[in-house]
């Protein structure tokens, strides 16, 4: 009897040190800190690390397919604390944030790729990448993603069902883990684990986007420069004309075209515009209303003159507004007989690199 009651408990000894072994210790032995600022200390019980506007790689670890589970203190501040995962390079990643200032909202936290160091949350948006959640700001928020493949799953405060299921954007490929995010207020973080053999996805039902019809499928788009060279109209022959052309951005999420697809804006290039460029061919001089969409800011030029000017910077109509894109501005386009240049010059702070139109009545006109 004795025999079994010590085996009983070696036993029991062995699967408490191998579930302690999946908690990842946060420290600088394990984790490579880039951060504006950050502790590591206990909190609330937890052995914790606190951080703020920056992000903690996660060394010696690659990952593919898995669970990632972590606990977040939040607090009602504005924070955007989450996680990156499969990280090719520290510039194109997947990853999931809470808004936690932003309990009960609809947009109360977002996944959303980073392609080239953009974080394209202006195109992706809505139910499909977010969901309401009701945070707890006197306790740790649980934080569950199980990934496989194209697919992936949320899980939060160990929720039986996911909160939300959708398809990852880059093609799978196993990369680095980070935890952390922008924003002013720092969060604490504790208990992360990675367990790369609880794989599975249940009741994988995303949420469909509803494409917006008869868009320009494809742009072209020139090389990057400063956004300033387009506010002189007397000097936009000579910026038009030292521009460099042939990438060919298309439409994503039936939506926009994202243009850090083929341009990087994090390399150090001075600059954050390009233009994106369409060519109409009219059956005769005649007007037609265009229909277009934007992330940030656009001058738009016709034939080599400017017709419009705009902005869609997030907050740039009121403090709630977003800036996602959409076919929320129009002009009427004065044509010519024959073939006529459409330019906009998209201009980018951060959110989202974007360009998208239509024209609704295209009797009389091709698209190249």
């Amino acid at each position: 009897m004795i025999r079994y009651i010590v085996f009983f408990l070696i036993s029991i000894s062995f699967i408490q040190i191998g579930n302690s072994q999946k908690i990842i210790p946060l420290d600088t032995l394990h984790w490579e800190i880039n951060a504006k600022s950050y502790a590591l200390k206990n909190y609330k019980g937890k052995d914790a690390i606190y951080i703020q506007r920056g992000l903690a790689f996660l060394k010696d670890t690659k990952f593919l397919n898995g669970t990632i589970e972590f606990d977040v203190y939040l607090t009602n501040q504005q924070g955007f604390p989450g996680v990156r995962f499969r990280a090719s390079d520290r510039n194109n990643m997947e990853s999931f944030y809470l808004r936690a200032h932003l309990s009960g909202k609809p947009d109360a936290n977002q996944v959303a790729p980073v392609i080239n160091g953009i974080t394209p949350w202006q195109l992706y948006f809505g139910p499909r990448y977010s969901f309401v959640y009701d945070y707890n700001y006197d306790d740790w928020t649980h934080v569950k993603i199980v990934v496989n493949g194209r697919r992936a799953q949320i899980y939060l405060d160990y929720s039986k069902t996911p909160n939300l299921s959708w398809d990852l954007v880059h093609e799978p490929r196993e990369g680095e883990v980070a935890i952390g995010g922008g924003g002013a207020a720092a969060m604490h973080y504790a208990n992360f684990k990675i367990d790369k053999s609880k794989n599975e996805i249940v009741d994988f039902k995303p949420i469909k986007r509803k494409p917006i019809e008869g868009l320009i499928s494809e742009w072209e788009v020139s090389d990057m420069f400063e956004e300033k060279s387009v506010h002189d109209p007397m000097k936009l022959k000579e910026v038009i004309q030292s521009r460099k052309w042939g990438q060919k951005i298309k439409v994503e999420e039936g939506t926009a075209a994202n243009i850090a697809r083929e341009v990087v804006m994090v390399d150090g290039t001075p600059g954050n515009t390009v233009f994106a460029k369409i060519k109409i061919i009219s059956k005769k001089d005649q007007i037609k209303l265009f229909e277009f969409g934007y992330s940030d800011r656009v001058v738009a030029i016709l034939n080599g003159k400017p017709i419009y000017k705009g902005t869609n910077r997030w907050r740039s109509r009121d403090y709630r507004y977003l800036g996602t894109i959409g076919l929320f501005d129009a002009i009427y386009l004065n044509l010519k007989k024959g073939e006529n240049t459409l330019l906009l010059a998209v201009s980018e702070d951060f959110g989202g690199w974007l360009v998208t139109g239509k024209f609704p009545d295209q009797n009389g006109i091709e698209i190249k």
